[in-house]
């Protein structure tokens, strides 16, 4: 190990800043959010500088370095693009043994500052000592994505706490076992949820011994339209702590690779005239399963409120008092169309989008037609590959211009994305002619004209009935 990692305490502690430019305005905002008392000394210092010097107190002097700046200081940054300056500073500061951080010279320092992930009081930090900066800015990056950014208030909470649970459990066995259990289950996604009111109640409780068995709770999570980098921060992370995910077909394989492995898999996946599992059996499920303690994760492709019934899940939950939350996905015609190159709305062709679902009952589809074709908005239709004859064959009956552009998405934002475009009249001959199956998107508009300017992902294959 180069570096020993330590965490100082500069909290009302004077520290100095020999620079007047960006780099300056980074060491000193970082050392002004500990605490610090901040001398900052430059002949020439930028106006961001300056403001947030004047904003945070700081002690500035426009002028250069002078040795007795070092005097009173417990740690010292020298952040300037002269040589011989940052020399001069290193070698004082040195001399009287206090830290000295040289930016971006090592060599010249006996402390470095790592990139800092912030979840205040919960503090991480990662270093290269120096050697891959880049590669530290990579990792930190990722780490972002992977600590919410309330830990902090759930650190708060833990910190309220803490000698309760350890007068309550006089050995660190207990203690240990009591945190995992608080910081793992619903008191944890409680407070990273935001609901801290909720989540210290049941701290209590469990402090107390009230709980009884491990309550259970189901989240209601999008996964989006497929492509597993499009899932939320906070979709991830019920992933990985759910006993049991309960999925449809939709939901994609790579996604489905992110659960976590000890986690029970259930599929209630629906087809066209053939559900495997009736609506009302999936929501006596997920309350069963939630109140045998589980936490369950109802995992829905796209988003779960636009066509994913999943207001009538939830209202289950809600008459039986089981706890749930609902994580918005990236909805079908958002990340479909987005791969596709199609804009759903633009100012110089339309300031409406309008969904609606193609779904097939009766060997017919059942839409408002008129008010549809009246409308000039851009259309976007769920479901409706089966339907895509009747679709078009009823918007032209109904007054939209036979050459109306309409593109249908295959497998948007997959590798095996297709895109095939045309016009109400060409597009269902073009797709009888392809083996296209679902999931597919439909959009109705002049944006479709966009796609050949627009379209930037690049999946197996784009067609045109033009």
């Amino acid at each position: 190990m180069d570096y020993f990692p330590i965490f100082m305490n500069l909290r009302d502690q004077h520290c100095l800043v020999v620079g007047g430019g960006s780099v300056a305005r980074r060491k000193a905002e970082a050392l002004a959010k500990s605490g610090a008392r901040i001398r900052l000394v430059a002949p020439q210092v930028n106006a961001d500088l300056l403001e947030m010097a004047d904003a945070n107190g700081f002690e500035v002097h426009q002028r250069p370095f002078q040795p007795a700046d070092l005097e009173g200081v417990v740690l010292a940054i020298a952040a300037t693009d002269d040589e011989q300056t940052n020399r001069q500073v290193a070698q004082l500061a040195n001399s009287h043994n206090l830290p000295i951080n040289v930016v971006d010279r090592a060599d010249l320092s006996s402390f470095i500052t790592p990139a800092v992930v912030d979840r205040s009081p919960v503090i991480v930090a990662v270093s290269s000592g120096g050697r891959a900066p880049v590669l530290t800015r990579l990792l930190k990056a990722r780490l972002e994505t992977l600590i919410p950014s309330a830990w902090g208030q759930l650190a708060a909470l833990v910190a309220r706490y803490r000698d309760r649970v350890k007068t309550a459990l006089p050995t660190l066995s207990q203690r240990n076992r009591f945190w995992s259990d608080a910081l793992q289950g619903p008191v944890a996604e409680l407070a990273l949820n935001g609901q801290l009111e909720q989540a210290e109640s049941l701290l209590e409780q469990m402090v107390d011994g009230e709980t009884g068995d491990a309550p259970g709770a189901v989240y209601l999570v999008g996964a989006g339209p497929g492509d597993p980098d499009l899932l939320t921060f906070r979709a991830l992370r019920l992933l990985q702590q759910a006993d049991l995910v309960v999925y449809d077909r939709l939901v994609s394989a790579p996604i489905l690779d992110l659960v976590r492995k000890d986690a029970e898999r259930i599929y209630v996946g629906k087809q066209r005239s053939v559900h495997s599992v009736p609506q009302t059996k999936i929501n006596e499920l997920l309350a069963e399963q939630a109140l045998a303690g589980k936490r369950v994760v109802r995992l829905k492709g796209g988003d779960p409120f636009i066509f994913g019934r999943g207001g009538e899940e939830i209202a289950t939950l809600a008459e039986q008092g089981i706890p749930f939350q609902v994580v918005p996905g990236i909805t079908a015609a958002n990340g479909c169309a987005a791969y596709a190159g199609i804009p759903l709305t633009h100012r110089d062709h339309t300031q409406m989008a309008v969904f609606v679902t193609g779904h097939l009952q009766d060997d017919t589809v059942n839409l408002a037609w008129q008010p549809l074709a009246d409308l000039d908005a851009t259309l976007v239709i769920y479901m409706g590959l089966m339907g895509l004859p009747i679709i078009c064959r009823e918007l032209i009956a109904h007054g939209k211009p036979a050459d109306t552009p309409i593109a249908l998405v295959e497998s948007g934002t997959l590798a095996g994305q297709r895109v095939f475009s045309g016009t109400l009249a060409t597009l269902p001959v073009e797709i009888g002619q392809h083996q296209v199956k679902a999931p597919t998107l439909i959009i109705v508009g002049e944006v479709v004209n966009l796609r050949e300017q627009l379209k930037w992902f690049h999946a197996d294959e784009s067609t045109s009935a033009d």
